[in-house]
């Protein structure tokens, strides 16, 4: 018998890319949306229409709250829920009215959520997508979620705390809404006996499965911004001295994550974390890939360093533990070079279309 899988935010990046995989893989899928982003960004690649979607099995909705229509979904018990439903951009969230916005959305909608969850489906597994960003950048080992005795100390047969939550250092006010989120949905487990996989992902990039595109400041992350410049023939532009270190993952590796979550489900009142990317790489090796698949396309690129507008580290550690998703079957793509050549070769049609006025960062952290 096919899982039943209901996704939050069926009509964004991550979402509308799932939605398709597992349908084609004979999942019973449904799928809620407020098609925020239609309203405040155009995608580069051109994506289908409200009403085309609506007719594809999913159930979509302008409400933003679609109160009756979730509550319907829930009480018939999916399997699975992904949520996908918050506001995803950091540097939008460093605005006053992105602040405000990013908090009660993200926050108070999964507090919402769990709560619903309670009254209507508590055996239903809840995969909240979460961000590396959490953790921020500890000059120490990454451990899944937890603290285990070898983080502290690898001297110490026993540690004081050990099974507690690792710190959380975020950098925005959107990755400190992800960190209430954990929070609440953690004691939501541990308190109703709810189960949940918070899956900490990487920085996501390439297409699958004709879903939206983004390059500007606000929601293009940055290998998926660096593609929009090279095509518009603008400088990619590397914050600072580009030695921000981060975890990578092609968007079709972060759809294969995500089944391996809902394949193998936590017991009930089990908070579980999978850290989930597939290569650890600097922002400068990034543009290096881009400047490296564009030049065998033709395309010559050029690279401008920019004063950081963010508060962060540029030069640090990052040794992170990914051992449950490999446990469980994930193989990483490791070939980035060849999914940003075909990613730019798919959005070359569209260079045209490319506004440089968005691209470049106007929002100052500090």
């Amino acid at each position: 018998m096919s899982k039943k899988v209901l996704i939050l935010g069926v009509d964004g990046y991550i979402g509308w890319a799932l939605a398709n995989e597992l349908t084609n893989k004979d999942y019973e899928v449904f799928g809620v949306d407020a098609f925020f982003r239609r309203s405040t960004v155009k995608s580069l690649y051109p994506i289908s229409s409200k009403d085309y979607r609506r007719d594809q099995l999913y159930i979509l909705s302008d409400d933003i709250r679609y109160s009756n229509i979730l509550i319907e979904l829930l009480q018939e018990s999916p399997d699975a829920i992904i949520h996908l439903d918050e506001q995803p951009s950091a540097p939008f969230s460093m605005t006053h009215n992105g602040a405000m916005t990013t908090q009660s959305n993200n926050v108070l909608g999964t507090l919402r959520l769990l709560f619903l969850i309670k009254e209507h489906c508590p055996s239903t597994h809840l995969i909240k997508i979460g961000t590396m960003g959490e953790y921020g950048t500890p000059n120490c080992i990454i451990p899944e979620g937890m603290i285990p005795s070898h983080c502290i100390d690898e001297e110490l047969r026993y540690c004081p705390m050990q099974g507690l939550m690792f710190p959380r250092s975020p950098g925005s006010f959107y990755h400190l809404s992800k960190v209430f989120d954990s929070l609440n949905i953690k004691f939501a487990c541990d308190t109703w006996g709810l189960r949940s996989t918070d899956i900490m992902q990487g920085i996501v990039f390439g297409l699958a499965h004709e879903t939206r595109f983004d390059y500007d400041e606000n929601f293009g992350t940055v290998i998926n911004r660096f593609c929009a410049q090279a095509l518009a023939g603008v400088p990619l532009t590397i914050y600072g001295a580009g030695g921000q270190t981060r975890g990578f993952l092609p968007l079709t590796d972060s759809l294969r994550c995500l089944q391996i979550a809902i394949d193998n489900p936590p017991l009930e009142g089990t908070y579980r974390t999978f850290n989930q990317f597939a290569h650890i790489m600097t922002i400068m090796d990034c543009a290096r890939l881009v400047i490296r698949a564009a030049a065998d396309l033709g395309i010559d690129v050029k690279v401008r360093g920019i004063p950081n507008p963010r508060k962060e580290s540029e030069d640090h550690t990052y040794h992170v533990v990914t051992d449950a998703l490999h446990d469980l079957g994930y193989e990483p793509n490791l070939d980035f070079y060849s999914v940003i050549r075909e990613t730019l070769l798919t959005l070359m049609p569209y260079k045209h279309l490319i506004n440089k006025d968005i691209i470049y960062p106007t929002i100052n952290w500090r």
